[in-house]
């Protein structure tokens, strides 16, 4: 079982950053690939970033790719998203997920446990 609580949301102008923090507390977390995604209105939820359990492999989705940033922390059982040269089109409800795989998937299927989600506005 892994528990997640994201917090760093909040409303920023465009061209602004924003980190976000995802703490996790469990036994598993260390052995799972964590995950940004994020959903806006009227819009699935989309993958914005992973990273493998070992933090040696990360992917992005397109729209954010170069801007944001994921890491984690094993040291604090914690996970981040820095999110540089905000647009609005980056406003969403954003979920930290974990995964109990190997790899790290951009489908939210494959994700195992969910946070509650941080908003992030930002406005032009």
């Amino acid at each position: 079982q892994v528990q997640l609580v994201e917090s760093g949301g909040g409303w920023v102008q465009a061209g602004g950053s924003l980190r976000l923090s995802c703490a996790a507390s469990g036994r598993t977390f260390s052995r799972s690939t964590m995950g940004w995604f994020r959903q806006a209105p009227g819009k699935e939820r989309e993958f914005v970033a992973g990273i493998s359990w070992s933090g040696g492999i990360t992917n992005y989705g397109f729209s954010v790719k170069g801007r944001f940033t994921i890491s984690r922390d094993t040291g604090s059982s914690s996970i981040n998203l820095q999110m540089n040269s905000l647009q609005p089109e980056d406003t969403a409800v954003y979920y930290c997920a974990a995964g109990l795989i190997q790899w790290v998937s951009v489908h939210r299927d494959e994700y195992d446990y969910w946070g509650q989600g941080t908003q992030v506005t930002v406005s032009s």
